[in-house]
């Protein structure tokens, strides 16, 4: 007889909930890559009534007694850590009642399908038909999490895809990027101004384009058996550790775009392919967090991507695509990478201007769901950010402005700063492993990527969520999440 008998209880209960989630994202993939237009209220409906029957098992009666007693039990390390995740989400989940959790799958499907047309529109009163009921759901949630918690609402949403990242913390280590980045990004462009890059000619086959995505994504490690590559509106990576559907969207005038972004998503795919499977279902397989998610994206696309030395093996690649051009010698193909240029859109901007897109995000939505501000404010806003960060003029600019990301269509707020913190996260693994492999460049150069690839799985994608988010860190790279590293990167690339 089990020594465990109701952790065992709790657990199966858990792979059960995991089973119901991989029918649910498997769905959400298809809804955003296949399904044609006139199913969206179909699969909206049916996704809610998933969304319904998950919460109704993370919120059953049984499960506080259960998750009482199994503490008693001689649990290990692993399942004490698989349990406080358990408790996590069960606490999360009972502050919420399931016809909120309904009414939110239904307005974040019916908000997300409409953008998809609203956005090339540049449609934005219509947009806000549908933005404003979804805002009002998720300022409804945020304060039924507040409530629990004892967090501020937006820290009590941010809480949900950065567990115990708080805003005051945000606010310092954005405001001291806010401090540098601008006379960063002037010193950068300056440098770079003597120097342009040759610009590729196109156009460039999509057909191609999609086979030499896959074929980086193969030399990056990724598993075809247990995951593959679509196209969709917004690039994403989705599924479950046995299935990971990655997206990716293409443009005949620019390879660029879709290949670094299938490269950013490959980040994301290996981290999801390799979490630990002796667990797998458990709260304790998931990744820790979505800044550490990010900062498998980023690892991928800007520390190793845009690389010289992974420059130098991704050249010949591109050239056998599309034929040889003087715009793909490694040299040239380095300084597109690595060209710095303020630009509208967040997923094509280089990683220097990329922080002062997230900064203006989350100086929106912050206030937007502590109901400082409406969404009628949000464009005005938008202008006056863009024009102090970036020095841009989107006035009238819906499209390329508020409009661009499919995150707030989606009802998603406070996973914006994650992407940024994901990018310290990401020049601070690097540092750890230059210090415990002080050749790790003429490795890379070498095309030794399993190095890169055997760090990262070691010290990120096996732990999971077995420990918070500071500790492994800590673990990793022998500190917590310390931005001096993102400078120090972002300084020794562009000035060094």
């Amino acid at each position: 007889m089990s020594p465990t008998p109701t952790y065992d209880q709790l657990a199966a209960t858990w792979t059960r909930m995991h089973h119901f989630g991989h029918l649910q994202s498997i769905a959400g993939w298809d809804q955003a890559a296949n399904m044609p237009p006139r199913g969206n209220e179909a699969r909206a409906a049916a996704m809610a009534e998933m969304a319904a029957l998950l919460h109704r098992m993370s919120t059953a009666p049984e499960l506080p007694g259960q998750l009482g007693q199994a503490a008693q039990e001689p649990l290990s390390a692993l399942q004490r850590a698989n349990l406080r995740e358990m408790r996590r989400q069960w606490q999360a989940a009972n502050a919420l009642p399931s016809s909120l959790v309904e009414r939110q799958q239904i307005a974040g499907a019916r908000c997300e399908h409409a953008w998809r047309t609203q956005r090339p529109a540049n449609d934005w009163a219509g947009f806000l038909e549908n933005f404003r009921p979804l805002l009002a759901l998720a300022r409804e949630e945020a304060a039924l999490l507040a409530a629990q918690t004892g967090l501020s609402k937006y820290d009590a949403l941010m809480d949900r895809f950065e567990p115990g990242m708080t805003s005051a913390q945000v606010d310092r280590v954005f405001g001291e990027v806010r401090r540098w980045l601008p006379d960063l990004i002037r010193q950068v462009r300056e440098r770079q101004a003597g120097r342009p890059p040759i610009e590729p000619v196109g156009p460039f086959p999509l057909p191609q384009q999609r086979a030499l995505c896959e074929q980086v994504m193969r030399l990056l490690g990724f598993d075809f058996e247990a995951g593959r590559l679509d196209v969709s509106t917004h690039p994403f990576c989705g599924g479950v550790p046995e299935d990971v559907r990655m997206t990716t969207r293409f443009r005949e005038d620019d390879f660029l775009g879709s290949l670094m972004g299938t490269v950013h998503e490959t980040g994301h795919g290996r981290y999801e392919q390799n979490l630990p499977r002796e667990v797998l279902g458990q709260p304790v397989a998931h990744a820790r967090s979505m800044a550490l998610h990010e900062s498998q994206s980023l690892s991928f696309e800007m520390q190793l991507g845009s690389h010289p030395g992974f420059v130098a093996r991704l050249a010949p690649l591109v050239a056998q695509a599309f034929g040889a051009q003087p715009a793909f010698e490694p040299a040239n193909l380095q300084r597109l990478l690595t060209r710095v240029k303020p630009g509208l859109i967040r997923v094509d901007a280089d990683e220097v201007t990329y922080p002062a897109h997230v900064i203006l995000r989350y100086e929106i939505e912050r206030p937007l769901i502590e109901g400082e501000i409406e969404p009628e404010d949000i464009p005005a806003l938008w202008d006056a950010k863009m024009q102090e960060l970036l020095g841009l003029d989107t006035r009238g600019n819906f499209k390329d402005g508020a409009l661009q990301d499919v995150h707030w269509p989606s009802g998603l707020f406070g996973y914006f700063p994650c992407y940024s913190l994901g990018a310290m996260y990401a020049a601070q693994w690097f540092a750890a492993m230059r210090r415990a492999m002080p050749d790790l460049d003429a490795r890379i150069a070498a095309g030794e990527l399993e190095a890169v690839f055997g760090w990262l799985r070691e010290h990120i994608w096996l732990q999971g969520s077995r420990w918070t988010t500071d500790e492994l860190a800590l673990r990793a790279s022998g500190e917590v999440l310390n931005p001096a590293h993102f400078k120090a990167h972002l300084e020794a690339r562009y000035l060094g």
